[in-house]
């Protein structure tokens, strides 16, 4: 029983360690995209002015 506890309470340490590895990671990409958007570089920008490709319907 003790064993249990004790590995539960691991399980929840690494939890919360993974949970702040994402959120700092997040956080991250999100200063990124604020600063490239804050650039005016092109790379800031989604959309390129190039006509998409239309691809022929699938058959069945």
């Amino acid at each position: 029983m003790e064993y249990h506890r004790m590995r539960a309470a691991q399980m929840i340490r690494e939890a919360e360690e993974h949970r702040l590895a994402r959120e700092a990671a997040r956080s991250r990409r999100a200063a990124r995209r604020a600063e490239s958007a804050h650039d005016g570089s092109p790379a800031a920008e989604p959309h390129t002015g190039r006509p998409r490709r239309h691809r022929p319907p699938r058959t069945a």
